[in-house]
């Protein structure tokens, strides 16, 4: 990986970081002071609760990004170490996935009228299970390759000794 992309990537990952940050902040200081008045149309506490819980989990996903480009520029990421960051990148987008359901069964009863937008919401809560799963077969795929490092190390150590 080139110095350039890894400078835009890390530059997309703080501008992505510090919106989630600004927003986050927003709705904790929503949720604390109550300022905005509550209709009855929605409850507004729990989807407060649920979209800070949420961008907790992208802010998680997105330090581990930070971590696995570290260790692709340091050459380690084909190592036993880069599996912890891509399980916790799996748990945070699952955890996404569930507080998007959660979201979508507090707003289910207001579109009875019009059950499609449940529909469709569920759908992108599979969505996003689904990249959860495209995740874990990339982990499977690292997986081999660390295993075939491991493996190429270990026949260059024999050769070495026969040499």
């Amino acid at each position: 990986m080139g110095k350039l992309t890894v400078r835009a990537l890390r530059a997309v990952l703080v501008v992505v970081l510090t919106g989630a940050v600004f927003v986050q902040a927003l709705m904790v200081w929503a949720l604390v002071s109550g300022s905005d008045p509550e209709d009855g149309s929605l409850p507004l506490t729990p989807l407060r609760v649920i979209t800070i819980l949420g961008i907790g989990a992208v802010q998680v996903a997105l330090v581990c990004v930070w971590r696995l480009v570290t260790m692709v520029r340091r050459g380690t990421v084909f190592s036993h170490a880069a599996f912890r960051y891509v399980d916790v990148i799996i748990g945070a987008i699952v955890a996404a996935a569930l507080m998007w359901f959660a979201v979508t069964a507090l707003n289910a009863p207001g579109q009875r009228d019009d059950p499609g937008v449940t529909l469709i919401m569920g759908g992108i809560g599979v969505a996003i299970l689904g990249v959860a799963l495209i995740v874990l077969v990339l982990r499977m795929l690292l997986a081999q390759a660390v295993a075939r490092d491991v493996e190429a190390a270990q026949m260059q150590a024999e050769l070495d000794e026969v040499i």
